[in-house]
């Protein structure tokens, strides 16, 4: 007996995969068909390796033919699986923000917090609009570098929906978990109450247009960088440190953790802070307290831009205590020194841009992990 292949094809539209809703031949899991005499080769392109599944089709084929086609066919059922690209849910780009820079540092106490402070100064000063999100939850500074510890952000209502008003000095919109505690207060959370805390301050608020915004992240490698980078594609990442070697040592694992496969977050540069003393009644003089140029060199040895050199000055600390930034001096040699890494850091940014394709939020698989997130 000849097996006519239109029958087999209109048996095979009584069946389908499991846990899919069209039949076989409609969902496109049926290849091929071929006929020799009374045997039959279905070729079946299946979306799921699964076991079980593979042989419920394979069954439910040769049963469909066996009915509706000729009981006595020999069938041989031939599956392949090819499985979908994965869709799974990336983080969610913030609208009106072109560049999210992250800065970060391997260890506490090499003055992050007063580069990203400076950093958004002077690029509001060369023009850009800039936000800044102190995401650094249990030691938050901002609001006292900027002058705002009294400030709250007020609601304000946009397209129907209540949002958080940044709070604005200097030309910087800010957002800090600061501004929502009392000064004695210590902020005890466990990391989800954190990321959530920052998710509500990153996608809950009203920055509007934005060049740049900055991102204070905490010291270290740990779970508010993931929950940040899982949250928003970051364009770059600047990362600061002094020049000895144990603060080296801790900034080349903040590098690394950036550049590793599973984030692939861009590394825009080094910054080296406190990179010598100069007295003020010797300002031609330069004393390497921590080493000489040891940011520099690991620059050079990760093969990643060297942003620039900052100074341990008396100027940058009392600037920070009485929240007025040392980057609004003008022509001092320190606001020269901020004022070239600014310019350093938003050419390392275009030079990215012009490069690369946008980042990729990351996305959380397991407790020990992360990876890339694919289109």
């Amino acid at each position: 007996m000849k097996l006519d292949k239109k029958e087999i094809m209109n048996a095979l539209e009584t069946i389908s995969v499991s846990g899919e809703g069209k039949n076989m031949v409609e969902s496109g899991a049926v290849q091929n068909i071929m006929t020799f005499g009374d045997e039959v080769v279905v070729d079946l392109l299946l979306t799921t390796p699964a076991l079980h599944i593979k042989k419920r089709a394979e069954v439910d084929v040769m049963k469909a033919i066996h009915e509706h086609v000729y009981q006595k066919a020999k069938v041989k059922v031939n599956i392949k699986v090819q499985a979908p690209e994965k869709q799974e849910i990336k983080g969610k780009a913030i609208p009106g923000i072109k560049n999210i820079i992250a800065v970060a540092s391997g260890k506490g106490g090499v003055g992050k917090s007063t580069v990203t402070a400076n950093l958004a100064v002077n690029l509001s000063k060369m023009g850009f609009k800039v936000g800044l999100l102190d995401a650094d939850i249990y030691g938050p500074s901002m609001p006292m570098m900027f002058d705002v510890q009294t400030e709250k952000p007020l609601s304000v209502n946009i397209d129907g929906k209540s949002k958080m008003k940044p709070v604005e000095n200097y030309g910087v919109k800010m957002l800090s978990i600061g501004f929502f505690t009392q000064p004695n207060q210590a902020v005890i959370w466990r990391g989800p109450m954190a990321a959530k805390a920052l998710n509500q301050m990153i996608f809950d608020a009203a920055w509007g247009e934005l060049d740049f915004l900055l991102i204070d992240l905490p010291p270290g490698t740990g779970d508010i960088h993931l929950s940040i980078m899982q949250s928003m594609p970051i364009t770059g990442a600047v990362v600061v440190s002094t020049p000895q070697n144990v603060a080296l040592a801790d900034a080349k694992k903040g590098v690394a953790m950036f550049q590793q496969e599973s984030i692939n977050v861009p590394v825009l540069g080094i910054v080296e802070n406190m990179a010598y003393f100069t007295p003020e009644e010797l300002p031609d003089n330069k004393y390497y307290i921590f080493g000489k140029e040891g940011a520099k060199m690991l620059a050079e040895d990760l093969d990643v831009p060297f942003l620039g050199q900052l100074p341990l000055v008396q100027s940058i600390r009392e600037a920070g205590d009485i929240g007025h930034p040392a980057a609004l001096q003008n022509g001092t040699p320190l606001a020269d020194a901020f004022e070239k890494l600014t310019q350093n850091v938003v050419q390392e940014t275009v030079r990215r841009n012009s490069s690369l394709p946008p980042t990729e939020a990351i996305k959380i698989t397991t407790m020990a992990g992360c990876s890339a997130v694919k289109k």
